[in-house]
């Protein structure tokens, strides 16, 4: 496989479909020190703890799907930083019709939030992981003054930062915070939630 070759995997389409995916797929590295699925549950439980809502919780938990789904980072001759596998649009186009814009909107955005807090908060770039660091070039590098008063502006602003606060912060080595079985009832009743507001219109 050559960089930026993407090995494709089934898409999600209902919340089972998720949890199976992550418990197929999350234990692999995907170029930080913990696995997918610690840093997905990580996330959440910091959501959790600052007792964001349903939506928030779910969207920690599920930010990442994107690098499951479109697996550039699992290849040998793929090194961090050099392909940017756009993970967050694809994660927000999966999430969306299981849970609607609450969920996919932080999704899309959790990129954004990164290279708008390189830009506008010196200090935060050496606080991000070495993968991260290297990621950011991928992505698109800082923003010039024109995007950074665009997002400030975007209605999903704060709940983007918020989620990437969760995702830097997330990635512990060897702490314990619960497993996937523990979010099955809120993942599922705001999935019910969603399919049910869809139907009433």
């Amino acid at each position: 496989m050559t960089i930026g070759e993407r090995r494709t995997v089934h898409t999600p389409a209902s919340t089972s479909d998720l949890f199976d995916l992550y418990e197929s797929k999350g234990h692999e590295p995907y170029g930080e020190s913990i696995t997918q699925i610690q840093h997905a549950l990580q996330c959440a439980a910091l959501a959790r703890d600052e007792r964001a809502s349903d939506a928030m919780i779910v969207a920690a938990l599920f930010h990442d799907v994107g690098h499951l789904v479109v697996d550039v980072h699992n290849s040998p001759e793929s090194a961090v930083g050099e392909v940017d596998d756009n993970h967050e649009a694809t994660g927000a186009r999966i999430l969306s019709p299981l849970f609607g814009p609450a969920v996919a909107q932080p999704v899309s955005l959790h990129v954004t939030a990164k290279r708008w807090r390189c830009t506008c908060e010196p200090a935060y770039f050496d606080q991000l992981s070495e993968a991260s660091k290297l990621s950011l070039k991928a992505q698109g590098g800082l923003l010039s003054d024109e995007e950074c008063l665009r997002f400030e502006e975007h209605h999903g602003f704060v709940d983007a930062l918020s989620l990437r606060t969760w995702d830097d912060e997330g990635k512990v080595v060897g702490l314990a915070v619960g497993t996937l079985d523990d979010y099955v009832g809120i993942v599922n009743s705001l999935a019910a939630a969603w399919s049910r507001g869809r139907h009433e219109h």
